[in-house]
């Protein structure tokens, strides 16, 4: 049998390339051309990593939901560490950025990706359909973590919000952990049947998953991409905030750029599954990266604003809080019978829009 799995040349040649652009920066070259190749190579590293682990894992027979919960992680693992090498390079003044990235993640993923799949699925399908039992064990996870990391620490009063005290972020950052482990228990093990797909995946005839050496190099690939990102974002990040404060755009717009960029690849794949009439796959894959997102993050840059002894920004403000607490209303609404819709996907778009908006015209 031929192997149905093979490592795109473009995969490759994206760290080369992120590795070339990083030698120029360091000897010194720079410029507005050099900050372009630098965002040129950050895209492509992020594209790299995320196909590269997708194709050594789902393709080699893992299966729903291993497949799409390992790239939900391989993408987050990304955002974590870009957020956390920009948070250490940028001081007390990068307190909030954390905060900013993950509840952008939040609104894009609720409203913009699953609104878009929606859509684009409505339009094709005019309805689909989706275990009720496993969307709805994910927005239970979201929305109680989501609520707890982004909203409560404006009403605790040990320490002024929006900051926990030390002891608060230590317990929340647990507490984050413990849920989102859970939910993979579930995901994987307790209740995988929740996660599937109602109908069998279709298979190609005469082909076999990938050989143990394309599974071990794109491994390889992943963690050469992943430092990329880290690089290049530090790189990256004088540029982007000062184009942000150039155009008089508030400091969030640069939390927004940053989720957008990461989540791109899987929102490509999430859409695209919602072509082929897989929802289930769809919100597997945005509601997966909504909780691996906010499940890693947080208890990463806690536990690094507790051993560096900063102040980390988690609490949003009263608009913020609003449109939030909507897109989750929404959001359940939208899927509490396990039928969509194409209403159900210009609403959410419509939260979203209003979201972007608001966020650069606050």
């Amino acid at each position: 049998m031929q192997s149905s799995v093979q490592i795109p040349l473009w995969t490759v040649a994206a760290p080369i390339f992120a590795g070339a652009v990083l030698l120029a920066a360091g000897v010194g070259a720079g410029g507005p051309f050099m900050t372009a190749l630098i965002a040129l190579a950050l895209a492509g590293s992020v594209f790299a990593g995320s196909v590269g682990d997708t194709l050594g894992m789902v393709d080699r027979g893992t299966g729903e939901p291993f497949g799409t919960l390992v790239l939900a992680l391989a993408v987050t693992l990304i955002e974590v560490a870009l957020i956390v090498s920009l948070m250490s390079a940028g001081g007390e003044e990068a307190a909030g950025l954390a905060r900013d990235t993950v509840f952008a993640a939040v609104m894009i993923i609720l409203n913009g990706i699953i609104g878009l799949c929606l859509l684009v699925g409505g339009v094709k399908h005019r309805q689909q359909s989706f275990s009720l039992e496993g969307v709805s064990a994910a927005l239970v996870a979201l929305g109680t973590i989501v609520i707890m990391t982004l909203v409560f620490p404006n009403y605790t009063v040990t320490a002024a919000g929006p900051y926990y005290s030390p002891s608060q972020l230590a317990l929340i950052a647990i507490v984050t952990i413990v849920i989102y482990g859970a939910f993979v228990f579930t995901q994987t093990v307790a209740h995988r049947q929740f996660f599937l797909h109602d109908v069998a995946e279709e298979s190609t005839p005469g082909t076999a998953p990938p050989s143990n050496m394309v599974v071990a190099l794109n491994s390889l690939l992943l963690l050469f991409c992943l430092g990329a990102v880290v690089l290049l974002a530090k790189k990256l990040a004088p540029s982007l905030e000062a184009a942000v404060s150039a155009v008089g755009a508030p400091n969030a717009v640069v939390g927004v750029i940053i989720a957008a960029i990461v989540l791109l690849p899987e929102g490509l794949a999430a859409l695209r599954a919602a072509r082929a009439n897989h929802l289930q796959t769809s919100l597997n894959l945005a509601l997966g990266s909504a909780l691996a997102t906010i499940g890693l993050t947080i208890p990463a840059v806690g536990f690094l604003s507790l051993y560096t002894h900063t102040h980390l920004q988690l609490g949003i403000d009263a608009k913020s809080t609003l449109l939030l607490v909507l897109s989750l209303f929404i959001t359940a609404q939208v899927l509490r019978t396990g039928r969509t819709i194409i209403l159900h996907g210009i609403v959410l778009l419509t939260i979203f829009v209003v979201y972007l908006f608001t966020t650069v015209v606050p």
